[in-house]
């Protein structure tokens, strides 16, 4: 079955990485393990809080590579001499993951009470323009790129 793009358009010039970024959507876990809130504080900033109870500081990782959020979280302690007659609180690895559009940068994250905090901040991008210089009939689009 082949899939129908919605950047067909030929107006549409240079949009195919949105395309990879619906498609990572898409293929991110549908696992609601930890749960999460995002609110908006202000005008320009965001927070993600995932409900990490049980995890330390050293149990939990984030990093931002190409513009996805990744929150990682690996519990070290050694339940092995523990006897649980009721386990209701999950201590489980995850991988929680978050597309994040252009300008959008992590300010910074804290743990407090079992909550992480991740703060992120939209940056308003710069208004450019830009004037482009018209050649002359006979350059070729080849020869104007090699100069």
């Amino acid at each position: 079955m082949t899939r129908v793009s919605a950047f067909n358009s030929p107006l549409l010039l240079g949009f195919d990485h949105f395309e990879r970024l619906l498609d990572r959507v898409a293929k991110t876990s549908a696992d609601g393990y930890p749960p999460y809130n995002i609110e908006q504080i202000g005008d320009s900033r965001l927070r993600i809080t995932l409900a990490v109870a049980g995890f330390r500081m050293a149990d939990l990782a984030i990093t931002v590579e190409e513009n996805q959020l990744m929150v990682r979280g690996q519990s070290s302690e050694d339940d092995s001499e523990r006897v649980f007659l009721h386990r209701g609180i999950a201590a489980r690895q995850f991988q929680r993951s978050f597309v994040l559009a252009e300008g959008i940068e992590v300010l910074g994250a804290r743990l407090d009470n079992g909550l992480l905090h991740v703060d992120l901040v939209r940056r308003e991008p710069e208004s450019r323009v830009r004037q482009i210089r018209i050649e002359t009939g006979g350059d070729a689009p080849e020869t104007l790129a090699a100069q």
